[in-house]
Protein backbone atom coordinates (compact mmCIF):
# COMPACT_ATOMS: atom_id res chain seq x y z
CA UNK A 1 0.00 0.00 0.00
CA UNK A 2 2.90 2.33 0.62
CA UNK A 3 3.74 2.69 -2.99
CA UNK A 4 0.36 4.51 -3.83
CA UNK A 5 0.62 6.79 -0.94
CA UNK A 6 -0.08 10.37 -1.39
CA UNK A 7 2.96 12.36 -2.15
CA UNK A 8 3.29 15.49 -0.08
CA UNK A 9 2.05 19.02 -2.05
CA UNK A 10 5.20 20.99 -2.07
CA UNK A 11 8.57 18.69 -2.34
CA UNK A 12 11.77 19.33 -0.34
CA UNK A 13 14.25 21.69 -1.40
CA UNK A 14 16.83 19.12 -2.52
CA UNK A 15 14.40 17.10 -4.45
CA UNK A 16 12.93 19.77 -6.67
CA UNK A 17 13.32 18.77 -10.30
CA UNK A 18 13.40 14.92 -9.88
CA UNK A 19 10.17 12.76 -10.91
CA UNK A 20 7.52 12.47 -8.90
CA UNK A 21 6.18 9.18 -9.30
CA UNK A 22 7.34 6.10 -10.54
CA UNK A 23 6.03 6.62 -14.27
CA UNK A 24 7.90 9.40 -14.51
CA UNK A 25 10.95 8.05 -13.60
CA UNK A 26 10.00 5.13 -16.38
CA UNK A 27 9.34 7.48 -19.39
CA UNK A 28 13.27 8.11 -20.23
CA UNK A 29 14.74 4.46 -19.95
CA UNK A 30 11.08 3.94 -22.39
CA UNK A 31 11.77 6.97 -24.51
CA UNK A 32 15.95 5.41 -24.94
CA UNK A 33 14.73 2.44 -26.43
CA UNK A 34 12.15 3.54 -28.86
CA UNK A 35 15.43 6.03 -30.11
CA UNK A 36 17.65 2.45 -30.17
CA UNK A 37 14.76 0.65 -31.87
CA UNK A 38 14.50 3.59 -34.58
CA UNK A 39 18.27 3.66 -35.03
CA UNK A 40 18.24 0.15 -35.43
CA UNK A 41 15.92 0.03 -37.86
CA UNK A 42 17.44 2.80 -40.10
CA UNK A 43 19.92 1.02 -40.28
CA UNK A 44 18.96 -2.21 -41.28
CA UNK A 45 16.51 -0.59 -43.60
CA UNK A 46 19.74 0.88 -45.27
CA UNK A 47 21.96 -2.12 -44.94
CA UNK A 48 19.24 -4.61 -46.90
CA UNK A 49 17.82 -2.31 -49.46
CA UNK A 50 21.22 -0.36 -50.42
CA UNK A 51 24.47 -2.35 -48.92
CA UNK A 52 24.04 -5.99 -49.45
CA UNK A 53 24.28 -7.12 -52.91
CA UNK A 54 23.04 -9.87 -54.38
CA UNK A 55 18.95 -10.37 -53.05
CA UNK A 56 15.99 -10.30 -54.85
CA UNK A 57 13.14 -7.97 -53.94
CA UNK A 58 11.48 -10.51 -51.83
CA UNK A 59 14.68 -11.82 -49.83
CA UNK A 60 14.99 -8.01 -49.01
CA UNK A 61 11.66 -7.63 -47.97
CA UNK A 62 11.57 -11.12 -45.73
CA UNK A 63 14.94 -9.55 -44.30
CA UNK A 64 13.25 -6.47 -43.31
CA UNK A 65 10.17 -8.32 -41.44
CA UNK A 66 12.24 -10.16 -39.77
CA UNK A 67 14.61 -7.67 -38.35
CA UNK A 68 11.91 -5.61 -37.35
CA UNK A 69 10.25 -8.23 -35.54
CA UNK A 70 13.32 -9.11 -33.80
CA UNK A 71 13.38 -5.47 -32.70
CA UNK A 72 9.94 -5.38 -31.45
CA UNK A 73 10.50 -8.36 -29.62
CA UNK A 74 13.91 -7.53 -28.18
CA UNK A 75 14.57 -3.49 -27.87
CA UNK A 76 10.75 -2.55 -27.19
CA UNK A 77 9.57 -5.65 -25.21
CA UNK A 78 6.12 -5.17 -27.45
CA UNK A 79 3.93 -8.25 -26.56
CA UNK A 80 4.32 -11.36 -28.60
CA UNK A 81 1.72 -12.38 -30.08
CA UNK A 82 1.14 -9.22 -31.92
CA UNK A 83 4.53 -8.88 -33.16
CA UNK A 84 4.14 -12.21 -34.42
CA UNK A 85 0.91 -11.94 -36.28
CA UNK A 86 1.71 -8.49 -37.53
CA UNK A 87 4.77 -9.69 -39.27
CA UNK A 88 3.62 -12.07 -40.98
CA UNK A 89 0.63 -10.51 -42.41
CA UNK A 90 3.00 -7.19 -43.71
CA UNK A 91 4.67 -10.47 -45.97
CA UNK A 92 1.45 -10.83 -48.17
CA UNK A 93 0.85 -7.29 -47.95
CA UNK A 94 4.44 -6.21 -49.67
CA UNK A 95 4.61 -9.06 -51.49
CA UNK A 96 7.36 -11.35 -50.42
CA UNK A 97 4.92 -14.38 -50.01
CA UNK A 98 1.78 -15.27 -51.11
CA UNK A 99 -1.41 -14.42 -49.08
CA UNK A 100 -2.08 -18.55 -48.92
CA UNK A 101 1.10 -19.00 -47.01
CA UNK A 102 -0.99 -17.23 -44.38
CA UNK A 103 -4.36 -18.48 -44.12
CA UNK A 104 -2.49 -21.96 -44.35
CA UNK A 105 -0.62 -20.67 -41.00
CA UNK A 106 -4.07 -21.18 -38.77
CA UNK A 107 -4.76 -24.60 -40.55
CA UNK A 108 -1.49 -25.76 -39.85
CA UNK A 109 -1.06 -29.43 -38.59
CA UNK A 110 1.07 -28.33 -35.76
CA UNK A 111 -1.13 -25.68 -34.18
CA UNK A 112 -4.23 -28.60 -34.51
CA UNK A 113 -1.98 -30.83 -32.43
CA UNK A 114 -1.46 -27.92 -30.01
CA UNK A 115 -5.15 -27.09 -29.67
CA UNK A 116 -6.05 -30.54 -29.31
CA UNK A 117 -3.06 -31.08 -26.79
CA UNK A 118 -4.28 -27.77 -24.60
CA UNK A 119 -7.96 -29.54 -24.58
CA UNK A 120 -6.47 -33.10 -23.18
CA UNK A 121 -4.17 -30.68 -20.20
CA UNK A 122 -7.51 -28.42 -19.55
CA UNK A 123 -9.46 -31.96 -19.03
CA UNK A 124 -6.96 -33.38 -16.99
CA UNK A 125 -6.37 -30.29 -14.98
CA UNK A 126 -10.03 -29.88 -14.41
CA UNK A 127 -10.36 -33.44 -12.95
CA UNK A 128 -7.75 -33.38 -10.87
CA UNK A 129 -6.23 -36.52 -12.19
CA UNK A 130 -2.25 -35.06 -12.59
CA UNK A 131 -2.81 -33.64 -8.77
CA UNK A 132 -4.45 -37.40 -7.74
CA UNK A 133 -1.64 -39.48 -8.69
CA UNK A 134 1.21 -37.26 -8.05
CA UNK A 135 -0.32 -37.47 -4.27
CA UNK A 136 -0.49 -41.00 -4.31
CA UNK A 137 3.22 -41.69 -5.64
CA UNK A 138 4.32 -39.42 -2.69
CA UNK A 139 1.95 -40.95 0.12
CA UNK A 140 5.53 -43.47 0.55
CA UNK A 141 8.19 -40.72 0.37
CA UNK A 142 9.92 -40.25 4.11
CA UNK A 143 12.60 -37.38 3.59
CA UNK A 144 12.88 -34.31 1.68
CA UNK A 145 15.61 -35.37 -0.63
CA UNK A 146 13.82 -38.75 -1.63
CA UNK A 147 10.55 -36.16 -2.27
CA UNK A 148 12.88 -34.20 -4.39
CA UNK A 149 14.17 -36.76 -6.57
CA UNK A 150 10.27 -38.69 -6.95
CA UNK A 151 9.02 -35.24 -8.30
CA UNK A 152 11.50 -34.34 -10.26
CA UNK A 153 10.64 -37.63 -12.25
CA UNK A 154 7.45 -37.36 -12.09
CA UNK A 155 7.14 -33.98 -13.00
CA UNK A 156 9.50 -35.06 -16.22
CA UNK A 157 7.04 -37.43 -16.85
CA UNK A 158 4.28 -34.80 -17.49
CA UNK A 159 5.98 -33.03 -20.34
CA UNK A 160 4.33 -36.11 -22.56
CA UNK A 161 1.31 -34.91 -22.12
CA UNK A 162 0.26 -31.35 -21.39
CA UNK A 163 1.91 -28.95 -23.90
CA UNK A 164 3.50 -25.97 -23.02
CA UNK A 165 5.97 -25.05 -20.26
CA UNK A 166 2.91 -22.56 -18.57
CA UNK A 167 0.20 -24.94 -18.41
CA UNK A 168 2.42 -27.17 -16.52
CA UNK A 169 3.19 -25.16 -14.46
CA UNK A 170 -0.47 -24.08 -13.49
CA UNK A 171 -1.65 -27.93 -13.14
CA UNK A 172 1.41 -28.82 -10.93
CA UNK A 173 0.85 -25.28 -8.80
CA UNK A 174 -1.64 -26.63 -6.35
CA UNK A 175 0.98 -30.02 -5.60
CA UNK A 176 3.51 -27.28 -4.76
CA UNK A 177 1.14 -25.66 -2.47
CA UNK A 178 0.35 -28.61 -0.69
CA UNK A 179 3.68 -29.85 -0.12
CA UNK A 180 4.71 -26.79 0.90
CA UNK A 181 1.87 -26.32 3.85
CA UNK A 182 2.69 -30.09 4.77
CA UNK A 183 6.45 -29.53 5.11
CA UNK A 184 5.90 -26.13 6.93
CA UNK A 185 9.68 -25.29 6.32
CA UNK A 186 10.57 -21.89 4.72
CA UNK A 187 14.00 -23.29 3.60
CA UNK A 188 12.57 -26.52 2.10
CA UNK A 189 9.78 -24.29 0.44
CA UNK A 190 11.75 -22.05 -1.42
CA UNK A 191 14.08 -24.79 -2.87
CA UNK A 192 10.64 -26.69 -3.57
CA UNK A 193 9.39 -23.92 -5.42
CA UNK A 194 12.72 -23.62 -7.40
CA UNK A 195 12.47 -27.12 -8.38
CA UNK A 196 9.22 -27.28 -10.36
CA UNK A 197 10.02 -24.41 -12.83
CA UNK A 198 13.06 -25.08 -13.44
CA UNK A 199 12.20 -29.00 -14.15
CA UNK A 200 9.47 -28.41 -15.92
CA UNK A 201 11.27 -26.18 -18.63
CA UNK A 202 14.13 -28.77 -18.62
CA UNK A 203 12.40 -31.85 -18.89
CA UNK A 204 10.02 -29.75 -22.00
CA UNK A 205 13.09 -30.76 -24.32
CA UNK A 206 12.19 -34.42 -24.23
CA UNK A 207 8.53 -34.36 -25.73
CA UNK A 208 7.95 -33.32 -29.13
CA UNK A 209 4.43 -31.57 -27.60
CA UNK A 210 6.29 -30.32 -24.74
CA UNK A 211 6.61 -27.03 -26.23
CA UNK A 212 5.39 -24.92 -29.46
CA UNK A 213 9.08 -24.34 -30.12
CA UNK A 214 9.81 -27.88 -30.48
CA UNK A 215 6.78 -28.09 -33.29
CA UNK A 216 8.49 -25.22 -34.65
CA UNK A 217 11.62 -27.21 -35.60
CA UNK A 218 10.02 -30.26 -36.23
CA UNK A 219 8.58 -28.23 -39.20
CA UNK A 220 11.70 -26.38 -40.03
CA UNK A 221 13.28 -29.97 -40.64
CA UNK A 222 10.85 -31.08 -42.51
CA UNK A 223 11.23 -28.44 -45.35
CA UNK A 224 15.20 -28.68 -44.76
CA UNK A 225 14.83 -32.77 -45.55
CA UNK A 226 11.73 -33.65 -45.93
CA UNK A 227 12.17 -35.83 -42.56
CA UNK A 228 11.79 -35.12 -39.32
CA UNK A 229 11.86 -36.89 -35.81
CA UNK A 230 8.45 -38.40 -34.75
CA UNK A 231 7.51 -38.83 -31.30
CA UNK A 232 9.70 -41.74 -30.95
CA UNK A 233 12.36 -40.69 -32.36
CA UNK A 234 12.54 -37.03 -30.63
CA UNK A 235 12.20 -38.75 -26.96
CA UNK A 236 15.10 -40.72 -28.63
CA UNK A 237 17.34 -38.20 -29.06
CA UNK A 238 16.08 -35.61 -26.60
CA UNK A 239 14.80 -37.51 -23.84
CA UNK A 240 18.36 -38.67 -21.91
CA UNK A 241 19.47 -35.33 -22.74
CA UNK A 242 16.82 -33.75 -20.58
CA UNK A 243 16.71 -36.02 -18.05
CA UNK A 244 20.15 -35.74 -16.93
CA UNK A 245 19.53 -31.93 -17.15
CA UNK A 246 16.51 -32.54 -14.70
CA UNK A 247 18.31 -34.36 -12.39
CA UNK A 248 21.32 -32.22 -12.33
CA UNK A 249 18.93 -29.36 -11.53
CA UNK A 250 17.85 -31.23 -8.62
CA UNK A 251 21.07 -32.19 -7.27
CA UNK A 252 22.25 -29.02 -7.49
CA UNK A 253 18.62 -27.61 -6.13
CA UNK A 254 19.74 -30.10 -3.05
CA UNK A 255 23.52 -29.22 -2.49
CA UNK A 256 22.96 -25.40 -3.07
CA UNK A 257 19.93 -24.06 -1.06
CA UNK A 258 19.31 -27.00 1.75
CA UNK A 259 21.79 -28.83 4.70
CA UNK A 260 22.48 -32.52 5.10
CA UNK A 261 20.04 -32.15 8.23
CA UNK A 262 17.15 -30.65 5.45
CA UNK A 263 17.88 -33.00 3.45
CA UNK A 264 17.53 -36.18 5.53
CA UNK A 265 14.57 -34.32 7.40
CA UNK A 266 12.03 -36.72 7.78
CA UNK A 267 8.49 -35.68 6.10
CA UNK A 268 5.55 -35.81 8.84
CA UNK A 269 3.57 -39.01 9.12
CA UNK A 270 -0.05 -38.30 6.51
CA UNK A 271 -3.00 -38.68 8.86
CA UNK A 272 -5.90 -40.92 7.98
CA UNK A 273 -7.89 -38.38 6.86
CA UNK A 274 -5.24 -36.77 4.49
CA UNK A 275 -4.94 -40.05 2.34
CA UNK A 276 -6.06 -39.72 -1.25
CA UNK A 277 -9.34 -40.33 -2.08
CA UNK A 278 -10.05 -43.08 -4.50
CA UNK A 279 -9.96 -42.10 -8.08
CA UNK A 280 -13.35 -42.07 -9.80
CA UNK A 281 -15.15 -43.46 -12.82
CA UNK A 282 -14.30 -40.23 -14.95
CA UNK A 283 -10.70 -40.01 -13.88
CA UNK A 284 -10.01 -43.45 -14.95
CA UNK A 285 -11.89 -42.58 -17.74
CA UNK A 286 -9.54 -39.64 -18.46
CA UNK A 287 -6.53 -41.94 -18.07
CA UNK A 288 -7.47 -44.05 -20.29
CA UNK A 289 -7.93 -42.00 -23.31
CA UNK A 290 -4.88 -39.79 -22.47
CA UNK A 291 -3.04 -43.22 -21.96
CA UNK A 292 -4.68 -44.52 -25.47
CA UNK A 293 -3.27 -41.04 -26.92
CA UNK A 294 0.08 -41.41 -26.39
CA UNK A 295 0.47 -44.77 -27.36
CA UNK A 296 -0.71 -43.79 -30.58
CA UNK A 297 1.67 -41.86 -30.66
CA UNK A 298 4.47 -43.82 -30.35
CA UNK A 299 3.02 -46.16 -32.51
CA UNK A 300 2.65 -43.74 -35.26
CA UNK A 301 5.30 -44.62 -37.63
CA UNK A 302 3.44 -48.08 -37.93
CA UNK A 303 -0.41 -47.26 -38.15
CA UNK A 304 0.05 -43.87 -40.11
CA UNK A 305 -2.69 -41.81 -38.51
CA UNK A 306 -0.90 -38.18 -37.83
CA UNK A 307 -0.60 -37.07 -34.47
CA UNK A 308 -3.11 -33.91 -34.96
CA UNK A 309 -5.90 -36.04 -36.03
CA UNK A 310 -4.78 -38.22 -32.48
CA UNK A 311 -4.79 -35.44 -30.63
CA UNK A 312 -8.28 -34.43 -31.93
CA UNK A 313 -9.80 -37.35 -31.27
CA UNK A 314 -8.79 -37.70 -28.01
CA UNK A 315 -9.69 -33.91 -27.23
CA UNK A 316 -13.54 -34.83 -28.89
CA UNK A 317 -13.75 -37.92 -26.32
CA UNK A 318 -12.68 -35.94 -23.29
CA UNK A 319 -14.45 -33.00 -23.90
CA UNK A 320 -17.70 -35.09 -23.44
CA UNK A 321 -19.90 -35.06 -20.22
CA UNK A 322 -20.02 -38.56 -20.22
CA UNK A 323 -16.44 -39.09 -20.15
CA UNK A 324 -14.60 -36.09 -18.09
CA UNK A 325 -17.99 -34.55 -16.90
CA UNK A 326 -17.09 -31.81 -18.81
CA UNK A 327 -18.58 -30.45 -21.90
CA UNK A 328 -16.49 -28.98 -24.98
CA UNK A 329 -16.90 -25.08 -24.29
CA UNK A 330 -15.76 -25.72 -20.80
CA UNK A 331 -12.82 -27.28 -21.94
CA UNK A 332 -11.88 -25.17 -24.64
CA UNK A 333 -11.36 -22.25 -22.10
CA UNK A 334 -8.06 -23.79 -21.48
CA UNK A 335 -6.52 -23.40 -24.75
CA UNK A 336 -4.05 -21.10 -24.80
CA UNK A 337 -5.35 -19.04 -27.74
CA UNK A 338 -2.75 -16.51 -27.27
CA UNK A 339 0.02 -18.74 -27.87
CA UNK A 340 -1.39 -20.78 -30.99
CA UNK A 341 -1.77 -17.49 -32.91
CA UNK A 342 1.77 -16.55 -31.82
CA UNK A 343 2.69 -20.12 -33.51
CA UNK A 344 1.12 -19.46 -36.46
CA UNK A 345 2.16 -16.14 -37.16
CA UNK A 346 6.47 -17.47 -36.17
CA UNK A 347 5.27 -20.40 -38.34
CA UNK A 348 4.80 -17.87 -41.35
CA UNK A 349 7.14 -15.80 -40.79
CA UNK A 350 9.73 -18.85 -41.04
CA UNK A 351 8.22 -20.45 -43.99
CA UNK A 352 9.17 -17.10 -45.86
CA UNK A 353 12.70 -17.35 -44.96
CA UNK A 354 12.96 -20.23 -46.05
CA UNK A 355 10.28 -20.04 -49.09
CA UNK A 356 12.17 -16.62 -50.22
CA UNK A 357 15.47 -18.20 -50.07
CA UNK A 358 16.82 -15.66 -47.32
CA UNK A 359 17.94 -18.23 -44.65
CA UNK A 360 20.22 -19.91 -47.47
CA UNK A 361 21.69 -16.45 -48.28
CA UNK A 362 22.20 -16.10 -44.67
CA UNK A 363 24.20 -19.67 -44.57
CA UNK A 364 25.98 -18.61 -47.55
CA UNK A 365 27.09 -15.14 -46.24
CA UNK A 366 28.38 -16.76 -42.93
CA UNK A 367 30.84 -19.06 -44.99
CA UNK A 368 31.98 -16.32 -46.82
CA UNK A 369 32.79 -13.90 -43.40
CA UNK A 370 33.73 -17.00 -41.58
CA UNK A 371 36.10 -18.68 -44.14
CA UNK A 372 36.15 -22.51 -44.21
CA UNK A 373 39.02 -23.08 -42.00
CA UNK A 374 36.42 -23.17 -38.83
CA UNK A 375 34.47 -26.14 -40.49
CA UNK A 376 37.42 -28.08 -39.19
CA UNK A 377 35.72 -27.63 -36.00
CA UNK A 378 32.40 -28.79 -35.86
CA UNK A 379 32.66 -28.83 -31.88
CA UNK A 380 33.22 -25.26 -31.78
CA UNK A 381 30.70 -24.42 -34.45
CA UNK A 382 28.33 -26.27 -31.93
CA UNK A 383 29.55 -24.84 -28.93
CA UNK A 384 28.87 -21.54 -30.23
CA UNK A 385 25.53 -22.46 -31.48
CA UNK A 386 24.57 -23.79 -27.75
CA UNK A 387 25.94 -21.13 -25.75
CA UNK A 388 24.27 -18.18 -27.81
CA UNK A 389 20.92 -19.94 -27.85
CA UNK A 390 21.16 -20.85 -23.96
CA UNK A 391 21.48 -16.73 -23.56
CA UNK A 392 19.14 -15.64 -25.80
CA UNK A 393 16.50 -16.01 -23.00
CA UNK A 394 17.93 -13.30 -21.75
CA UNK A 395 16.60 -11.04 -24.57
CA UNK A 396 13.54 -12.98 -26.30
CA UNK A 397 11.75 -14.24 -23.52
CA UNK A 398 9.47 -16.55 -25.72
CA UNK A 399 10.84 -20.14 -26.29
CA UNK A 400 8.81 -19.93 -29.48
CA UNK A 401 10.16 -16.72 -30.61
CA UNK A 402 13.82 -17.89 -29.77
CA UNK A 403 12.90 -21.06 -32.36
CA UNK A 404 11.97 -19.16 -34.97
CA UNK A 405 13.90 -16.50 -34.78
CA UNK A 406 17.68 -18.44 -33.80
CA UNK A 407 17.01 -21.83 -36.70
CA UNK A 408 17.28 -19.56 -39.99
CA UNK A 409 19.46 -16.71 -38.15
CA UNK A 410 21.93 -19.21 -36.33
CA UNK A 411 21.47 -22.32 -36.90
CA UNK A 412 21.40 -22.15 -40.69
CA UNK A 413 24.18 -20.22 -41.54
CA UNK A 414 26.20 -22.34 -38.78
CA UNK A 415 25.33 -25.46 -40.53
CA UNK A 416 26.94 -23.96 -43.99
CA UNK A 417 29.75 -24.36 -42.34
CA UNK A 418 29.96 -28.19 -42.10
CA UNK A 419 27.96 -29.36 -39.83
CA UNK A 420 24.66 -30.98 -40.34
CA UNK A 421 21.41 -28.85 -39.86
CA UNK A 422 19.14 -30.88 -38.39
CA UNK A 423 21.89 -31.40 -35.92
CA UNK A 424 21.84 -27.98 -35.20
CA UNK A 425 18.65 -27.27 -35.51
CA UNK A 426 17.97 -29.98 -32.55
CA UNK A 427 21.59 -28.30 -30.64
CA UNK A 428 19.87 -24.38 -30.97
CA UNK A 429 15.77 -25.47 -30.00
CA UNK A 430 17.02 -27.32 -26.74
CA UNK A 431 19.32 -24.59 -26.01
CA UNK A 432 16.93 -22.00 -26.33
CA UNK A 433 14.89 -24.18 -23.38
CA UNK A 434 17.25 -22.86 -20.95
CA UNK A 435 15.41 -19.84 -19.61
CA UNK A 436 15.38 -19.76 -15.58
CA UNK A 437 17.76 -16.99 -14.84
CA UNK A 438 15.27 -14.05 -14.65
CA UNK A 439 11.53 -13.96 -13.35
CA UNK A 440 10.42 -12.77 -16.67
CA UNK A 441 12.59 -15.52 -18.72
CA UNK A 442 10.00 -18.02 -18.39
CA UNK A 443 6.18 -18.27 -17.47
CA UNK A 444 6.49 -21.11 -15.36
CA UNK A 445 9.33 -19.30 -13.36
CA UNK A 446 6.91 -16.13 -12.69
CA UNK A 447 4.26 -18.26 -11.25
CA UNK A 448 6.10 -19.75 -8.84
CA UNK A 449 7.60 -16.41 -8.25
CA UNK A 450 4.80 -14.67 -7.88
CA UNK A 451 3.09 -16.48 -5.39
CA UNK A 452 2.34 -14.65 -1.80
CA UNK A 453 4.59 -14.89 -0.08
CA UNK A 454 7.01 -14.97 -2.74
CA UNK A 455 8.53 -18.27 -2.46
CA UNK A 456 12.03 -17.04 -3.76
CA UNK A 457 13.75 -14.03 -5.18
CA UNK A 458 15.83 -12.54 -8.66
CA UNK A 459 18.99 -13.88 -6.62
CA UNK A 460 18.10 -17.51 -5.98
CA UNK A 461 17.39 -17.53 -9.61
CA UNK A 462 21.06 -16.20 -10.71
CA UNK A 463 22.58 -18.26 -8.30
CA UNK A 464 21.15 -21.11 -9.46
CA UNK A 465 21.69 -20.72 -13.10
CA UNK A 466 25.21 -19.82 -12.81
CA UNK A 467 25.35 -23.31 -11.24
CA UNK A 468 23.24 -25.21 -13.96
CA UNK A 469 24.27 -23.25 -17.27
CA UNK A 470 27.81 -24.28 -17.85
CA UNK A 471 26.91 -28.55 -17.27
CA UNK A 472 23.90 -27.39 -19.58
CA UNK A 473 26.21 -26.10 -22.38
CA UNK A 474 28.80 -29.06 -21.95
CA UNK A 475 26.46 -31.98 -21.67
CA UNK A 476 24.40 -30.51 -25.10
CA UNK A 477 27.71 -30.05 -27.00
CA UNK A 478 28.58 -33.90 -26.16
CA UNK A 479 25.15 -34.93 -27.08
CA UNK A 480 25.41 -33.33 -29.90
CA UNK A 481 28.69 -33.90 -31.10
CA UNK A 482 29.20 -38.37 -29.70
CA UNK A 483 25.70 -39.14 -29.12
CA UNK A 484 23.45 -38.02 -31.55
CA UNK A 485 25.57 -39.36 -34.66
CA UNK A 486 25.93 -42.81 -33.22
CA UNK A 487 21.81 -42.74 -33.19
CA UNK A 488 21.51 -41.88 -36.74
CA UNK A 489 21.79 -38.13 -36.50
CA UNK A 490 25.22 -36.76 -38.67
CA UNK A 491 27.64 -34.35 -37.00
CA UNK A 492 28.76 -33.77 -40.50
Amino acid sequence: MALYAIAPMEPHAGQRGEPSTASERTVPLARVKQIVAAIVLVFSVVLIFLAIDGLTMNMRLTLAVFVATITAWTILDLPDTPVALAGAAILPVVGAIDEDVLYRSLGNDIVWLMLAAFVVAGVLRQVGVIEQIIRRLLVRIATVQGLFWTLTLLIFATAFIIPSTSARAAVLAPVYLGLSAAIGNARVSRALALLFPTVILLSAGASLIGAGAHLVAAGMMERLRGQSPDFLGWIALAGPFSVLCSLLACAVLLRLFLTREERSMMIAERKANETPTALTRQQWAVIAVTGAMILLFAAQPMHGIGMPLIGIAAALLLANQKVSGLPLKTALKSVEWNLLLFLAGTLVIGEALLETGTAKVLAERMVDIAGSSIAAWPVLIIGFGAIVATLSHLVITSRTARATVLIPALALPLAALGVDPLNLVMVVTLASGFCQTLMVSAKPVALFGAMDPPPFGQGDLLRLAGFLIVPFVLLLVFFATLVWPLQGMPLH
